[in-house]
């Protein structure tokens, strides 16, 4: 019961992402690593996008 919920607030977290960020792409594998992880899911929008971390940070934070 926790995995399916751990999983389903993966699934909105993801779609949330790919909902602010539609015009990247961001891969199954790129997204596993960074699962879990704020930092390395910070990163690894900054990569694609080039927006400050900071400005993704608090994206993310408004949404969870």
């Amino acid at each position: 019961m926790a995995t399916d919920r751990m999983n389903e607030n993966w699934r909105r977290v993801r779609e949330q992402i790919e909902a602010i960020w539609s015009d990247h792409d961001f891969g199954d594998k790129e997204m596993k690593k960074a699962r879990g992880n704020l930092n390395k899911m910070v990163e690894l929008i900054h990569e694609k996008t080039g927006e400050p971390r900071n400005e993704i940070m608090q994206k993310i934070i408004a949404f969870i």
